[in-house]
């Protein structure tokens, strides 16, 4: 595969998301529930919501709970034994507390990729350059293009490594570097298990860093429903297997359809160099299916999986009447 040349990132590009189906709603009518939103990397198919009790809503949550979950990461996520895992509500609020880690310097974080992590450095004051760095960022895989990273990678005194997307490769994870001090990795429950609303994410490193981290956010941090739900799905490892084979199997199929070639992504999300990303993207919200471009490339359009056959019809529909699709 060929690899479109990467645009350069201007360092103040603005931070642009997914979503915002509200606003594509209000330009190109429709409901919401009648809309394709394909514009994030969530798995479309959620992982099943079991029944809650009332304590999970009425009492703060116990440390047996707690304890519950941290030990299915632990087991899920094969973290090494010197270190420990701290459960948080998303992956965001942990990215907004890596710069506190140390004090105000310079951070690497190679770009393109997530917006959020350069927005939370230069928040408390780093600046943000591949020039002699006392920290550097790593998203791995990495959103949008799904470049993997290497051990060898992991080159200055603080590393974080953003493993949102990483449990679709768990392969390719290097949670095993937090056996070293001063590496964390991040997790977001939302993406593999399709659950963003439920808000939960972890960290993982070297018990004094978790320690520093845990008195950040504070107790109670995770609602009840969130640790029960995250618990059991974290558990659940013949799911996990099951929606890797799937997701792997429906990531060929987008490729397949679309006719444009693939820049990267993951089995959650693919990345395609279509030329005119701005008209891409109308000419799909004309249909109803909502796509991701970016300030910082004119030619990159990235899709999310349709979940249901309904949605996939709806797809192949909206490209069709464009002319967009390998079977138009």
């Amino acid at each position: 595969m060929t690899l479109a040349p990467a645009p350069s990132a201007c360092p103040e590009a603005p931070r642009d998301h997914g979503g915002g189906l509200d606003a594509a709603v209000a330009r190109w009518g429709g409901t919401r529930d009648a809309w394709l939103d394909l514009s994030t990397g969530i798995n479309p198919v959620t992982f099943p919501i079991q029944k809650l009790t009332s304590d999970d809503w009425a009492c703060l949550p116990d440390a047996a709970a707690q304890n519950r979950l941290t030990r299915a990461a632990r087991t899920f996520w094969n973290v090494p034994a010197s270190a420990e895992v701290l459960a948080a509500p998303g992956a965001s609020a942990l990215i907004a507390q890596m710069p506190v880690l140390a004090p105000a310097g310079r951070v690497d974080i190679p770009a393109p990729t997530y917006n959020e992590h350069a927005a939370a450095f230069r928040a408390h004051g780093w600046q943000i350059t591949d020039q002699a760095p006392s920290a550097r960022v790593l998203v791995h895989p990495n959103n949008p293009d799904g470049r993997l990273w290497s051990a060898e990678d992991v080159t200055a005194p603080i590393t974080i490594i953003d493993e949102s997307f990483c449990d679709v490769t768990p392969e390719a994870s290097m949670v095993e570097l937090t056996a070293r001090d001063r590496v964390v990795v991040l997790k977001s429950f939302g993406k593999f298990w399709g659950l963003a609303g439920m808000r939960l994410g972890f960290a993982i490193a070297q018990p004094t860093t978790i320690a520093r981290m845990r008195d950040m956010i504070g107790p109670w941090a995770v609602s009840g429903p969130a640790l029960r739900i995250g618990a059991v799905a974290l558990e659940d490892h013949d799911w996990a297997a099951a929606t890797r084979q799937r997701l792997t199997q429906d990531a060929a199929r987008l490729d397949a359809l679309i006719n444009a070639p693939v820049v990267g992504g993951t089995s959650l999300f693919r990345l395609y160099d279509v030329g005119d990303a701005k008209t891409w993207q109308d000419r799909l919200a004309a249909h109803h299916v909502w796509s991701r471009i970016f300030p910082y490339s004119s030619r990159w359009v990235r899709l999310g999986l349709p979940g249901t056959p309904a949605q996939w019809e709806h797809l192949e529909r909206a490209l069709a009447a464009n002319g967009l699709s390998d079977r138009s």
